[in-house]
């Protein structure tokens, strides 16, 4: 007779849900893993560099010209080395996402997180960016070809800073999935580090012991969380890719969270809060999407 299928969570599920004791090594792995990530897309990222490199192995031509294209003059020589104000956005967005995940872990997790965890979310988010960067540098697939475009002064400090001291406070001309893609990213952040800060002040009361969360964002979706994870990984993509990209992306975070990680989460907590979880699912019937999905 076959063995049963073990359950849900212990198939898919990396982080020890309910288990509270300390993950020294695997919280230096993923903060060791996401801190490197960032040499990495600058080594990626600068205009003859490793990126431009590696699509020249695969005959794909690159959207930025090589060495000598200097159109940023920050006087910030690991910033001006990148040639152009999207890649210093791609650079931004990676360190951004890092910080806030290295935060989510340190702060905001309780939940146990062994090293073989820390690699695979932490490789898996180093790829994500990677992908976006290469797609960003390849002529075929970048977001510098993305249309419309729309011109943003920048006016007083940044713009002497693009102007290289000058007086003249110049105008950037980008394309509009970039300003888009920026904003959502902003906006997904700030929504999984608001929901996440939210649950974890509602369990630290004494009172809420045992309870479902369903304060703040968490009565607008069950995995509210996810939600803005998939909006700024889909903002991180347009920004580097456009339109189409960034919204594919969005779409996949979407299922794969929706049914994978939401899956999980949906067992673990039915089987913690029982007739609760019910009962929460009854008052707030979206699982990611507010007023959606």
């Amino acid at each position: 007779m076959a063995d049963p299928k073990p359950p849900l969570q212990s198939r898919y599920d990396l982080i020890r849900r309910g288990e509270k004791k300390p993950t020294p090594f695997g919280t230096l792995t993923f903060i060791g893993l996401r801190v490197l990530d960032l040499p990495l897309q600058h080594a990626l990222l600068l205009p003859s560099g490793l990126g431009a490199t590696l699509l020249s192995r695969v005959g794909l031509r690159a959207a930025l010209p090589g060495a000598g294209a200097h159109l940023l003059q920050t006087g910030v020589p690991l910033l001006d080395a990148l040639g152009h104000p999207t890649s210093v956005l791609l650079l931004a967005m990676a360190a951004g996402s890092a910080a806030k995940q290295i935060y989510w872990l340190t702060v905001l997790s309780a939940e146990s997180f062994p090293p073989r965890a820390a690699v695979a979310v932490g490789l898996l988010n180093t790829a994500w960016n990677g992908l976006a960067t290469l797609l960003f540098l390849a002529l075929a697939t970048t977001s510098l070809r993305s249309r419309p475009r729309v011109s943003i002064p920048l006016p007083g400090f940044l713009g002497s800073l693009l102007a290289g001291g000058g007086d003249d406070a110049p105008a950037i001309v980008v394309p509009l999935s970039t300003v888009v893609g920026a904003l959502l990213y902003v906006a997904g952040l700030a929504l999984e580090t608001a929901s996440e800060r939210q649950r974890k002040a509602f369990k630290a009361a004494p009172e809420n012991a045992g309870k479902v969360c369903k304060v703040g964002a968490w009565r607008w979706a069950r995995h509210v969380n996810y939600f803005g994870y998939a909006l700024w990984r889909g903002g991180y993509m347009m920004a580097a890719t456009g339109w189409a990209g960034g919204l594919l992306m969005t779409a996949w975070q979407i299922y794969d969270l929706g049914t994978r990680a939401a899956g999980v989460l949906d067992e673990y907590c039915t089987d913690r809060y029982k007739g609760q979880w019910f009962q929460y699912k009854r008052e707030v019937p979206y699982k990611i999407i507010p007023g959606i999905y």
